[in-house]
C-alpha cells in the first residue's frame, strides 16, 4: 500500500528543529530523537513518516524489504532498527532510488553505509552513524507501516519528521495543529528578544520582556 504524501502547512520549511522541540516540550510532548544527527553540512527534510521496524534475522533469514516502491514522493523514510550500530539498513541502491522518487529523506535509529552517493546527491539521511556491514541475514523487516521507535520516541505512520543541522524532530499527527501554533509564537518571541538585546536592552531585560525562561515550560501561556 501507497502511502500518500500528505500535505503539511507550509510554515514548517521555516522553523528550526530546536524550536520544535521547545513546542513540544511546551505540550509535555516527547519529539526530539535522541542520538541521530545529520549525515552531511546543510541537510533539511520536512515531509510525513513512512515507517518500518526491523528485527533480529530469524532462522532461515527474512528479506531487508523492498518498501521503498511503496513509498510516496515527499515521505521521510523511518527505519526502526533497534539502534543497532553493527549492521545497516540503508546503503546506496535505496539512496538512489529514493532520490529519483522524490522521497524527503531517510532517518534510521541505526547506521547507513555507501555515503557517498547521499553526499554527493544531497540526499538527506538522519542516522546514529555510518558502518559498511550490511543488514542482511543479520536484520529482516518485522512490520511496514506501523508504529516504530527511534530516538527514544514512538513514531507513527504519518507523523510529521522534521529534521535540520541540530538533529531531528517528529510530531503526532493529532498534535500537529498544536505544536505549530507554539512553534510560531516561540520563534516569534525570540526575534523580539534578539532585536531588543541588539538595540541595547541587556540581555536580562529583554528575555523579561518577552518571558524567555517561560518559552519551553509546560502549561506557560
Amino acid at each position: 500500500m501507497t502511502v500518500p504524501g500528505t500535505p503539511f502547512d507550509p510554515r514548517l520549511e521555516d522553523l528550526s528543529t530546536a524550536t520544535l522541540s521547545d513546542a513540544l516540550d511546551r505540550l509535555g510532548l516527547p519529539g526530539s530523537l535522541h542520538g541521530l544527527a545529520p549525515l552531511g553540512p546543510g541537510q533539511r527534510l520536512v515531509g510525513r513518516a513512512f515507517t518500518v521496524r526491523y528485527r533480529p534475522a530469524g532462522n532461515p533469514p527474512g528479506t531487508v524489504g523492498d518498501y521503498l516502491d511503496d513509498v510516496a514522493p515527499g515521505s521521510v523514510v523511518v527505519l526502526d532498527n533497534q539502534g543497532r550500530t553493527d549492521c545497516t539498513v540503508w546503503g546506496d541502491i535505496l539512496t538512489a532510488v529514493a532520490h529519483a522518487k522524490g522521497v524527503a529523506g531517510t532517518v534510521i535509529d541505526g547506521v547507513c553505509r555507501d555515503v557517498h552517493r547521499a553526499l554527493g546527491l544531497g540526499y538527506p539521511i538522519y542516522s546514529r552513524g555510518r558502518f559498511m556491514r550490511t543488514g542482511k541475514d543479520r536484520v529482516e523487516v518485522a512490520e511496514v507501516g506501523g508504529p516504530v521507535a527511534v530516538g527514544g520516541v514512538q513514531l507513527c505512520p504519518g507523523d510529521l519528521v522534521a529534521g535540520d543541522q541540530d538533529g531531528a524532530v517528529a510530531i503526532p499527527s493529532a498534535a500537529l495543529s498544536d505544536v505549530l501554533g507554539l512553534a510560531v509564537e516561540i520563534a516569534e518571541r525570540e526575534e523580539r528578544i534578539l532585536a531588543g538585546a541588539l538595540a541595547g536592552s541587556t540581555i536580562a531585560e529583554a528575555r523579561a520582556a518577552y518571558g524567555y525562561h517561560e518559552l519551553q515550560r509546560r502549561g506557560a501561556r
